[in-house]
């Protein structure tokens, strides 16, 4: 460095935490622009003047630092606390997040499934907001099998709805590997 000349030292962008209260089922932000600024990208759903997150959203944003989770008396909860309470109400939720986590990661956003066995819906890169969901993901962890009438009458709901099936198939190491699903037709 020459002398004279100093460089202008760059601050990291400091981003206040969004704070959330835990409920049974699941995150709830209070702030109103905080709320607008997760709408905008695809976490939560709103409820009652706020906005709730899943147990899997909110697991995400806690660990990637952006939010802050409270329990009603005001105590602050971690990822692990928060990770016990979401398996009291689904005993898949750590597998949940995974999936979620790498989808996320990955650029997709991911909302919650409209049920028939479907955990997630993901929309196209830069799709959420314009179009509908393109896929539709159903979570599976290796060792626990699923029956193929199942899996098979997911599929034709999925199809019914022009959507396309997803298996997020969880390792018992914790990797995920995704294969598309779709119905073979024999002449």
């Amino acid at each position: 460095m020459s002398k004279g000349k100093e460089q202008p030292q760059k601050q990291p962008i400091r981003q206040e935490k969004i704070e959330g209260t835990l409920t049974d089922n699941g995150v709830k932000i209070a702030n109103k622009q905080r709320i607008e600024e997760l709408k905008a990208k695809g976490y939560g759903i709103e409820e009652n003047g706020g906005l709730l997150l899943n147990f899997y959203e909110a697991l995400h944003l806690l660990d990637k630092g952006l939010v802050l989770v409270k329990d009603t008396e005001g105590e602050e909860i971690g990822f692990q606390r928060l990770l016990q309470v979401a398996e009291k109400t689904d005993e898949n939720a750590w597998a949940k997040y995974l999936v979620y986590r790498d989808l996320r990661s990955r650029g997709y956003v991911v909302r919650e499934g409209f049920g028939m066995g479907v955990d997630f819906r993901v929309y196209e890169r830069g799709e959420y907001g314009r179009d509908t969901a393109k896929y539709l993901i159903l979570s599976l962890q290796e060792g626990k099998p699923i029956k193929m009438e199942e899996l098979t009458q997911i599929m034709r709901q999925c199809q019914s709805l022009k959507k396309e099936l997803i298996l997020a198939v969880m390792s018992r190491r914790g990797e995920i590997v995704y294969y598309s699903v779709s119905q073979l037709t024999l002449p």
